[in-house]
């Protein structure tokens, strides 16, 4: 049984229970014993372990882990002290461009920190086999994200959902938006950022947002 010492754990707990998540584990049994699937076996859920359901501030959605060596570890955007990768490096620039003062974090790549100040770092995949982007899809992870989505959708307190590109988008539809924040913009890869993903201001947006609300904001 996943624990992960948080109040993730009662969610935890009833979803590996289903179907659906005991046939995911099978295959995730499989795939670790005969490929090479990123992130290890033991940084999968870091996005829940890092940021407790009850400290959720805002949520960012990726698509699914990095497929290259040394890269992902259970948060999405996020690489554990390393080069960060083109669609980080824009995330940076927007930051650093949208917000002109105030404390900023690190640019070392690692966003754990953003995760212990309760944003959440979900990709809609957990698992990727090494250089070979969305293999995981369509194997159950997409079910167990949207039930995540769905236990915060169900908070009273509100949450700012960044949505960045068609496929984080397409999860508005799990979302109360009278209750919660959605801010859309494309998504920061190379291929996009300048389509709309640039200019956004959502790190600001964010922050103005947790500010009218009494809640401390963001280091980004």
């Amino acid at each position: 049984m996943i624990k992960l010492e948080n109040d993730w754990d009662a969610f935890l707990e009833e979803e590996t229970a289903k179907d659906y998540y005991r046939e995911l584990r099978r295959f995730l049994v499989n795939e670790y014993k005969t490929k090479t699937i990123y992130p290890k076996a033991g940084d999968i859920f870091n996005a829940l372990k890092f940021c407790p359901l009850a400290n959720i501030k805002a949520v960012i959605l990726g698509q699914d882990p990095y497929h290259n060596p040394g890269q992902a570890h259970g948060m999405c955007f996020s690489v554990k002290n390393g080069i960060p990768p083109p669609s980080l490096v824009n995330i940076y620039k927007e930051i650093d461009d949208n917000i002109k003062s105030g404390d900023k974090g690190s640019r070392n790549g690692d966003l754990t920190a953003w995760a212990r100040q309760g944003v959440l770092l979900l990709n809609t995949l957990l698992t990727v086999r090494k250089n070979s982007p969305l293999s995981h899809k369509d194997k159950g992870w997409e079910i167990f994200t949207d039930a995540v989505i769905n236990a915060l959708n169900k908070r009273e307190k509100p949450v700012v959902f960044l949505l960045w590109g068609a496929p984080a988008q397409k999860k508005a539809a799990l979302i109360t938006e009278r209750r919660h924040h959605i801010l859309r913009a494309a998504h920061p890869s190379p291929l996009s950022a300048f389509n709309g993903f640039f200019g956004c201001g959502h790190f600001a947006k964010t922050n103005e947002i947790l500010n009218a609300a009494g809640e401390p904001p963001i280091t980004w």
